[in-house]
């Protein structure tokens, strides 16, 4: 890691459909200062107005990380946020015209893949680093979540998840070395049950929703009318269910790529408090409103120190 601030060397846009709003939307990367962070410009909004990442502008963990400063909102931010966290980009400026980021492929390949094209500038000032000096957790018991962050001499992650069902049962993701991120985590798609996927489509939530940037697990196979519905939804000829429970033949590109993307999505969002962390990290069954909870937890415990890298 670099003991210097980056920001990328030129700007760069992606264009897309959002997962929830369907809407097309483009997003320029601007390289910004010292110290700026990762904010979000919304160009199509009177007045330009700018919203910072941090655990204080979350306001809706329902179906993704969302992101508000007065009037202005940017949804599904986290996908975007493990981009800059895995490539170790300390400041840059996110124009988005539309609400929501691009869903793309469903991970973070695509904006890693176009910001290592452009490169990273480093700026005159120090990295910094967030520091425990102290265990810090957060948990909802009830639903067997737990997150916990303790003192270490470098960055390791794991993530365990368990749906307690055949077609996805007990998985374990690690990554003990956040310059690992590419190639180990940065292309795991996130990923839906079916009959969640049903409940989405029936309620209009899921407007961006295509077989290319999701898998989808299906724990009992549905008749043929579903099927036919579900390729009328995703503007397919046919929509088949492989042996291992997925629809469309989607291929895995891990075999516990479902814990790798919930470590990706972990890693965006704790890129909320603004710095790469030097600590260990456990979490059991994570989730954006956990998460992102627990971002702002250890931001205001006395136990959480940034310093120089």
């Amino acid at each position: 890691m670099t003991r210097l601030q980056t920001t990328i060397a030129s700007p760069v846009s992606v264009s897309g459909r959002g997962l929830h709003t369907g809407q097309q939307v483009t997003v320029t990367f601007v390289p910004a200062a010292v110290d700026t962070g990762i904010c979000f410009e919304r160009t199509d909004l009177p007045g330009n107005p700018v919203v910072k990442a941090t655990p204080l502008t979350v306001f809706d963990t329902s179906r993704g990380t969302s992101i508000r400063e007065g009037d202005a909102q940017v949804h599904t931010i986290e996908h975007l946020m493990a981009a800059m966290a895995g490539l170790g980009i300390d400041n840059v400026l996110v124009k988005t015209v539309g609400p929501e980021t691009p869903i793309l492929d469903g991970s973070s390949r695509i904006y890693v893949e176009m910001l290592k094209d452009v490169g990273l500038k480093t700026l005159d000032q120090p990295k910094k680093v967030g520091i425990v000096t102290e265990e810090i957790s957060f948990s909802v018991p009830e639903k067997d979540i737990e997150l916990t962050i303790k003192p270490a001499e470098r960055f390791k992650m794991t993530v365990n998840v368990d749906y307690g069902t055949k077609v996805l049962a007990e998985q374990q993701a690690v990554l003990d070395n956040l310059e690992n991120f590419v190639p180990d985590v940065f292309n795991c798609r996130t990923f839906v049950f079916l009959d969640e996927l049903q409940f989405l489509i029936q309620n209009n939530l899921v407007r961006g929703g295509d077989l290319d940037n999701a898998i989808v697990f299906v724990d009992k196979v549905p008749d043929n009318k579903v099927l036919t519905q579900l390729a009328d939804f995703f503007h397919k000829k046919d929509i088949t269910v492989t042996p291992d429970h997925i629809l469309n033949n989607t291929n895995l590109r891990h075999p516990n790529e479902p814990a790798r993307h919930k470590l990706l999505d972990l890693i965006g969002d704790l890129y909320l408090l603004g710095v790469p962390l030097r600590a260990e990290i456990i979490a059991n069954r994570p989730g954006h409103f956990a998460n992102t909870s627990f971002a702002k937890k250890i931001m205001e415990s006395c136990n959480f120190l940034i310093q120089p890298a």
